[in-house]
């Protein structure tokens, strides 16, 4: 007869009756897993409170057994003489416990010793699901009822049919014995499954526990999830590559966090959107965070809501921080701060002015602006302009963010570079992290704005199944996706979905009114292992003099801003 296969615990309802558990006890040399051996094993598989196999052996250490250990187990050096060494026994253990799930009492310590065997010995440990009957029974038993919970003392609670006796298949038994009287004692709580026992042993509210049937309807694929609330209200968004597995552990002792403990009381009902893959999950779950706003997220919730630099409209142009891009403007930051710290640098390398007063086109800059060096207009040391003579200046601006020159940034390290000549460090390290942050600002734009300028790019990706993640592209939105199985031909699946794509209207922003986070999260499944492009109307292109060479320099700098030096604040000057 051919025994069913243990499933997985991904298949979360799995009843208890047809879970397989081989419970297995050891007894060593001593207690250390690094440096004691094992010299027996026992074990016990048991399905539906019926014994179907078991398993036991001493096992040659290697070593002496200390006086201690004789007189605890009884196992002398002598009864290890013709037993087999571990590299023979593992490998049948193993065998024997495929597929089940393993169960000891203090399961730490026995899996601990067969890991570390596994170990020294190059072999794979399975994903055993392990399950602790210490751990059990101090959570289905009372300190009255039992004060302790040595396998000795909970066998004569229970009256099982085995006594513990130190030896290995004794105390197997008997922990068989104990595992079915402890699964008795929460029968009645509503557990009677194996995911329900696993989710039973932290302490859960009941009302926590109690909503686990929310995601009963949920499927096992891909998607984003919705929590709402008793007015349909959406209180919180998220996504998973099984929509089940990862909404059930908002029920269990996975869950820590108190924010989503508070949430999951709120909850009434669980919505879904199932995707066609991982990159159509994160692309909806931005756009419903955008839509709902739910109170329990905390990040991408206003995905069009960074700060960028544009030029004022006005006779003699200064930077502006703007919530909304124009046609040419840089960004977006996520922190204000850092908008204006870049530009700052901006209009001090390009002497684009920094007062505030207003002036007509018919008026002239710089008769009554201190230079910057105390506290005046970045734009000071120009002269008396008039507004045609000033007008080069916002262009340097232009020409950075455009990709047409970059000497602006080039300037800026050379500074940094003589700061740090002059022994100025803490200046030359202020400098140094300003201009990471517009590098690295700049560098990301071109990156973003050259994926959003393509009309429309159809790509694919193969997956471990052996089949295609198909996503069409349209100006930086996702506007497809489909996937296709193994052996199933690709191209007829291609057509469909761009075909019923949705249809994208440019506007004449950078990223052509595309969400930053939309087009960031497209450029680092672009940017993932065996993707291929299909077909594209237009090519990719990043400007010639954009701040792409500067990726090297960027992560450099992070790396010494994040430490602390005696000497200048980065590993070597002179490659800055």
């Amino acid at each position: 007869m051919t025994l069913p296969i243990q499933l997985t615990f991904d298949e979360l309802d799995t009843p208890l009756h047809q879970t397989t558990f081989v419970i297995v006890d050891l007894e060593t040399t001593g207690g250390s897993a690094d440096t004691e051996a094992i010299t027996e094993i026992g074990a016990v598989k048991v399905r539906g409170g019926e014994v179907i196999g078991e398993f036991a052996t001493l096992v040659d250490p290697g070593r002496s057994i200390p006086p201690y250990i004789v007189e605890l187990t009884g196992i002398t050096s002598a009864m290890l003489i013709d037993a087999p060494r571990i590299e023979r026994v593992l490998p049948g253990f193993l065998e024997f416990a495929r597929g089940a799930v393993l169960v000891a009492h203090n399961a730490g310590f026995d899996t601990g010793f067969l890991r570390a065997a596994a170990s020294r010995l190059d072999i794979a440990w399975p994903k055993f699901q392990v399950l602790c009957t210490v751990k059990l029974a101090r959570r289905v038993l009372t300190r009255d009822e039992a004060p302790s919970v040595k396998l000795s003392a909970l066998a004569s609670l229970f009256d099982v049919g085995t006594t513990p006796t130190h030896r290995a298949l004794d105390d197997a038994r008997a922990t068989v014995d104990v595992l079915h009287a402890l699964i008795e004692r929460v029968g009645n709580q509503g557990v009677h499954s194996y995911a329900e026992l696993v989710d039973y042993l932290p302490n859960v509210s009941a009302g926590q526990r109690a909503k686990r049937s929310l995601a009963a309807h949920l499927p096992r694929t891909p998607g984003v999830y919705l929590f709402t609330g008793p007015g349909k209200e959406v209180l919180y968004v998220g996504t998973s590559t099984n929509l089940q597995r990862r909404v059930r552990t908002y029920f269990t002792g996975s869950e820590t966090r108190g924010r989503m403990k508070e949430m999951v009381g709120l909850a009434v009902d669980v919505d879904y959107v199932e995707c066609a893959h991982g990159l159509e999950a994160g692309v909806r779950e931005l756009r419903l965070l955008s839509a709902h706003i739910p109170p329990y997220n905390r990040r991408s919730k206003f995905p069009k809501k960074g700060w960028w630099i544009t030029t004022t409209v006005e006779a003699f142009p200064r930077l502006s921080i703007v919530r909304t891009p124009t046609a040419s403007s840089l960004g977006p930051f996520t922190a204000r701060s850092d908008a204006a710290d870049a530009a700052a640098l901006v209009s001090e390398f390009a002497s684009i002015r920094t007062c505030s007063t207003r002036i007509p086109r018919t008026g002239t800059h710089g008769q009554s602006c201190p230079p910057t060096a105390v506290g005046g207009c970045a734009a000071a040391t120009a002269g008396v302009l008039s507004s045609d003579e000033y007008s080069v200046y916002p262009t340097r601006f232009h020409a950075l963010i455009d990709g047409v020159d970059n000497s602006m940034l080039d300037a800026a390290r050379a500074r940094v570079v003589q700061l740090a000549d002059t022994e100025l460090f803490e200046s030359a390290a202020r400098l140094r992290d300003r201009l990471t942050v517009l590098a690295d600002m700049i560098r990301r734009m071109h990156r973003l704005a050259a994926i959003a300028a393509i009309t429309e790019l159809v790509a694919a990706r193969r997956t471990t199944e052996g089949g295609w993640e198909l996503a069409v592209i349209r100006n930086g939105r996702l506007a497809g996706a489909a996937t296709t199985a193994r052996r199933v031909h690709p191209m007829p699946v291609v057509e469909a979905i761009t075909t019923a794509a949705e249809t994208v209207i440019p506007d004449t922003t950078t990223l052509r009114g595309a969400s930053p986070e939309e087009v960031g999260l497209i450029a680092r499944w672009l940017d993932s292992d065996g993707v291929r492009i299909v077909r594209t109307t237009d090519g990719y292109a990043e400007p010639a003099y954009g701040a792409g060479a500067w990726k090297d320099w960027c992560s450099i700098s992070r790396a010494a801003s994040r430490h602390e030096y005696s000497a200048p604040p980065y590993p070597d000057r002179h490659a800055l």
